[in-house]
C-alpha cells in the first residue's frame, strides 16, 4: 500500500499516467482528412457545458478562433456569473455567434430549463442547426460528502445524470449528421501505475445506490472511487445512448490525458494544488491548452466523422476500453435508473 501522501497526490493528479509513460498499446489510429461538407458540424451549432475554465474554456476558444467558414455557432452552458459572462464576451469578440445559458448542473430542473432554452434558440433560428454537444463539465469526488441541490451524491449526479438529462431533452433537436462527445477518464480501471500510486478504480453498484446520500465520499479513497465510477458510467451510458439515439447522431468519449493543472482540482488543499502546478510543467504532461483544441477537433472535424458507438478517444487516438466497460445489462439498467433519477426531481 503506498503512503497516504502518495494516495493524495495520485487522486488529485493521476488521470492518465499511462498516456504519459506510454505503457499501453495503441489499438486504432483514425485516418485523417482535411475536407468537410455542408452538413458537417462546422455549419451548425455546438453546445458545450463547462466552458468557463480549463479544458472547456480552451475547447470553446479553439472553436471560436477558427476561420469564419470553419466556425460553428456556440451555446455555452455553465454556472451563472462572471465567468460565463467573460467567456461569452471573449467568444463574441471573435465574430462567433454565441449565446450563454446559466445553469447549475447539480439541479436537474435548471439543466432541463437550459435544454429548453437551447432548443428555443435552435428552433427559432437564432443559431444554426444543432450538430454537436460536448458534455465537458465535471467535478471530482469531494471528501466532504457533498450532495447536489436535488440530494444526490454530487460526483455521479453532475458527471453523468445532469448530462443525461440535458442530452435526453435535446436528442430530437439535433440535425443529422450530429455528434455527442462525452468526457471520460482512464481512472475507471486500475493498471499497474495507478495501483502503485494508489489511484482508486471504479466500484460499480446499482445507479440508485451510487446517487444515494450515504454513497457520498467521506475520505480521499472514496472520493477517488466516486470519480472513477462516474467515468465508468459515462462509458456505459455512451454505448446505450448510441443504441437509442436517432439515426445520424454519433456518440464518442474523449479522454484528454493526465492534466494535473485543471479546474477539477479546485477543491483540493492548497498545498496539493501547488504540487500539481509544478507537475504540470513536466514535459509530456497534458494541459488544457493542448487538449482543449483536440476536444474541439473531435466535435467538429471530418477526420473524426466515423466515430460512433461510444468510441474512446485518448487525445488523438482511438483505444479499446477494458472488457468490463462493455456490459449490455449494466448499460440498460443505467439508462432506466437514470431516467428514474431525473424524473424524481423534475
Amino acid at each position: 500500500m503506498p503512503p497516504r501522501g502518495g494516495r493524495v497526490l495520485a487522486l488529485a493528479v493521476l488521470r492518465h499516467v499511462d498516456d504519459w509513460l506510454r505503457s499501453e498499446t495503441l489499438t486504432t489510429l483514425v485516418t485523417m482528412t482535411s475536407t468537410h461538407s455542408s452538413t458537417s458540424p462546422q455549419t451548425g451549432t455546438v453546445l458545450i457545458t463547462g466552458p468557463t475554465g480549463s479544458l472547456g474554456r480552451e475547447a470553446t476558444l479553439a472553436m471560436a478562433h477558427r476561420p469564419p467558414h470553419d466556425r460553428p455557432d456556440l451555446i455555452l452552458v455553465g454556472r451563472p456569473g462572471g465567468g460565463l459572462d467573460d467567456i461569452l464576451a471573449e467568444v463574441r469578440a471573435t465574430g462567433t455567434t454565441a449565446h450563454a445559458i446559466g445553469a447549475d448542473l447539480g439541479h436537474i430542473s435548471e439543466v432541463r430549463a437550459a435544454a429548453a432554452r437551447a432548443q428555443e434558440l435552435v428552433t427559432r433560428g437564432t443559431v444554426r442547426p444543432l450538430r454537436a454537444l460536448v458534455a465537458n463539465a465535471g467535478v471530482t469526488g469531494s471528501v466532504s460528502g457533498a450532495l447536489t441541490t436535488d440530494g444526490y451524491e454530487r460526483t455521479f449526479a453532475v458527471n453523468h445524470v445532469a448530462h443525461a438529462a440535458l442530452i435526453g431533452d435535446l436528442l430530437r433537436t439535433f440535425t443529422s449528421p450530429a455528434r455527442i462527445v462525452l468526457i471520460g477518464s482512464n481512472t475507471y480501471y486500475q493498471n499497474i501505475w495507478r495501483r502503485i500510486l494508489g489511484v482508486a478504480p471504479s466500484e460499480w453498484k446499482d445507479p440508485l445506490e451510487l446517487t444515494a446520500p450515504e454513497s457520498a465520499p467521506h475520505d480521499l479513497h472514496s472520493a477517488g472511487v466516486a470519480y472513477s465510477t462516474s467515468k465508468l458510467a459515462i462509458l456505459y451510458y455512451a454505448h446505450e445512448l448510441q443504441r437509442r439515439a436517432p439515426e445520424g447522431v454519433a456518440v464518442s468519449v474523449f479522454e484528454p490525458g493526465w492534466m494535473p493543472s485543471t479546474g477539477l482540482a479546485r477543491e483540493m488543499p492548497a498545498a496539493l494544488r501547488r504540487v500539481m502546478g509544478a507537475i504540470a510543467r513536466i514535459p509530456g504532461v497534458s494541459s488544457p491548452r493542448e487538449s482543449g483544441p483536440l476536444l474541439a477537433s473531435v466535435a467538429l472535424d471530418e477526420k473524426w466523422a466515423s466515430l460512433r458507438d461510444g468510441a474512446f478517444v485518448v487525445k488523438t487516438e482511438v483505444r479499446d476500453v477494458e472488457p468490463f466497460a462493455v456490459d449490455r445489462e449494466r448499460e440498460s439498467r443505467l439508462w432506466t435508473a437514470t431516467a428514474e433519477l431525473i424524473e424524481r426531481v423534475s
